[in-house]
């Protein structure tokens, strides 16, 4: 019918953004086959385009090119299942079975509940079932998925073997789902393909027989998920999800995870190139048209073809430069130790202004409503006018400011090392202060009317935006000089006791804890559903945001204390090891 091929999508000239394309050839001499098959590739597009789960591959475009049609998807790095059965000697764990099932289910229950209609995937099979390179299930193929109608009949249609006896009568319900995964199941445990046997068969192949180390409780579950009537099987892929994840609690195997016992801790991520500079990078990159910029402590700026990783200029400075670069209007703004804000020409790196403060810069800059805001080692706040380079005016404060100023609705929000915080408008007038009791390094962030940030008297702050009045305080092993992120309902914040939180925005209730090896100073970002940090363990990690699941980590030679930038599915950041690093999301 058809091929998959791993492509580049040339949509993005400067960076490698890699894509799977599914290409269905149609030679059917019948037209109406022809119409038909067509159909069924559009219906694949049209249910993949409403779908938002890891589990499931994006797509990113469909077109038709004479007999050809094609579905432009996300690219899964891994093997199916029914690869790994063939290419693997021994039996594979029951540990291991179970978390892919658990997975399944998760992705099932989110098809089958989907609004405005569910979905039955219906061709639940060893290989429909991919395990990327994070060691997660990943299902492909919904050629032959369908949304659900009660009571509607169907063609019948799925694989000989998985699909349950109602299927071939072209009846699909949610548990042919769970009949056709209690088969895949049956399949991986047992190393025996239904294809080859009688049809439901599955009684006369009792899984502890063929591999008695398989628990009692593991056979029940997909004993019951293989009944012969629907009704006699569990009454949804949730209770058959409830029934794994307890089997898992009481095996272990979820504690196993958390562990690395069964997943890849030190997976084999390969950057997509690697810029070494002469001394460590602190900060953090920018990312515009094509080029990285970053600074670092061998007293330079430098630009970097962001596909390729190639040198493109460097800029001298006489001091280290910490700040992420900020890009407007074809320069870059970023303060150095030298107590310089430099402003060059992005393309040229050519110097065009230079403004001078009486301490290192420290913090990043922002810019609003004509004038650039940062602070300085020497207690002050600037507002420095755009278009005549000079200073508007300055709030002093108690000590060295190095928080990154963060701006919203006509205020701006700063801490500084003397244990304040504080809210003032664009004419340098505090309409605040809250006083910690240790420095405020942190950068705050704004959203729905609340500032969060952190300080290293161990506390993570929720403040009222306009009054600057404590909505909470979440208490944290140590102090923080790391910035918060925040997606939906969540909140994210490292600390130097080791962990990275997600709290609740609105509550302060701690959703879940990772645990590094080291002090978490760099800050958290959001990319699609995933979240990425490093911690001065040298290490850079991949978590599920939601529930803080490690997807995969990679380790540099240094500490890691800059924020990640993310954009076209590449990640980048720096480390102390003196390296930039781009990796593929």
């Amino acid at each position: 019918m058809g091929s998959v091929y791993r492509a580049r999508d040339l949509h993005f000239p400067n960076v490698i953004k890699l894509v799977a394309v599914k290409e269905m050839i149609n030679q059917a001499p019948d037209p109406v086959v022809r119409e038909t098959i067509v159909n069924n590739f559009e219906r694949e597009a049209n249910i993949l385009v409403t779908l938002n789960h890891p589990s499931i591959p994006k797509i990113f475009d469909f077109f038709t090119h004479e007999e050809r049609s094609y579905l432009v998807l996300e690219l899964v790095n891994g093997k199916d299942l029914e690869a790994i059965l063939r290419s693997s000697l021994e039996p594979i764990r029951e540990d291991q079975v179970i978390l892919w099932a658990i997975e399944v289910c998760d992705v099932l229950e989110y098809l089958h509940t989907h609004k405005p209609e569910p979905i039955i995937f219906r061709d639940i099979k060893p290989q429909n079932l991919m395990v990327n390179q994070q060691n997660h299930i990943v299902m492909v193929d919904f050629g032959i998925a369908k949304i659900f109608k009660t009571g509607q009949k169907g063609t019948m249609i799925g694989t000989e073997g998985y699909s349950p006896p109602e299927q071939y009568r072209g009846d699909a319900t949610f548990q042919t789902d769970i009949y056709a995964l209690g088969a895949t199941l049956h399949h991986v445990l047992t190393r025996r393909d239904p294809r080859l046997e009688a049809p439901f068969s599955f009684g006369d192949r009792p899984i502890r027989q063929l591999n008695p180390v398989v628990s009692q409780e593991f056979e029940s579950i997909i004993s019951t998920a293989l009944n012969y009537k629907p009704e006699d099987r569990f009454k949804d892929i949730t209770s058959m999800k409830a029934a794994l994840v307890s089997l898992a609690r009481k095996t272990g195997a979820l504690s196993k995870v958390a562990s690395g016992d069964l997943m890849t801790r030190e997976q084999n991520i390969k950057p997509l190139w690697v810029f070494k500079c002469e001394d460590e990078i602190r900060g953090s990159a920018t990312l515009d048209s094509g080029t990285i910029y970053v600074g670092a402590y061998d007293n330079n700026l430098y630009a970097i073809d962001a596909a390729k990783g190639q040198f493109q200029w460097k800029y001298a400075v006489d001091g280290g430069v910490i700040s992420k670069p900020l890009i407007s209007n074809n320069q870059v703004y970023f303060g150095s130790e030298d107590g310089k804000l430099h402003v060059i020409h992005s393309k040229t790196g050519k110097r065009s202004w230079m403004f001078t403060t009486e301490g290192p810069i420290r913090c990043s800059a922002k810019i609003a409503e004509g004038h650039i805001f940062f602070g300085s080692d020497d207690a002050n706040l600037y507002a420095v006018n755009i278009a005549s380079n000079r200073k508007s005016w300055a709030i002093k404060t108690e000590g060295p400011v190095r928080s990154t100023p963060f701006i919203s609705n006509d205020l701006i929000y700063f801490g500084t090392e003397a244990n304040e915080f504080l809210c003032s408008d664009f004419r340098g007038q505090v309409k605040w202060r809250f006083w910690t009791k240790r420095p405020v390094t942190s950068s705050p962030i704004v959203s729905d009317g609340i500032v969060y940030f952190a300080s290293l008297d161990s506390n993570f702050y929720a403040l009222d935006a306009k009054s600057g009045w404590v909505i909470w305080r979440f208490r944290m092993g140590k102090g923080s000089v790391a910035s918060p992120t925040t997606v939906e309902n969540f909140t994210f914040i490292g600390s130097a006791d080791g962990y990275l939180y997600c709290v609740e925005k609105s509550s302060a209730k701690e959703i879940w804890r990772f645990k590094t090896d080291h002090q978490v100073s760099g800050s958290p970002t959001i990319y699609k559903d995933a979240l990425y940090f490093g911690a001065a363990d040298g290490t850079f990690y991949c978590l599920d945001y939601k529930s803080g699941r490690q997807r995969w980590k990679f380790t540099t030679n240094g500490p890691i204390t800059g924020t990640p930038m993310a954009a076209n599915d590449i990640i980048y950041i720096g480390s102390a090891d003196h390296c930039l690093y781009a990796l593929i999301a």
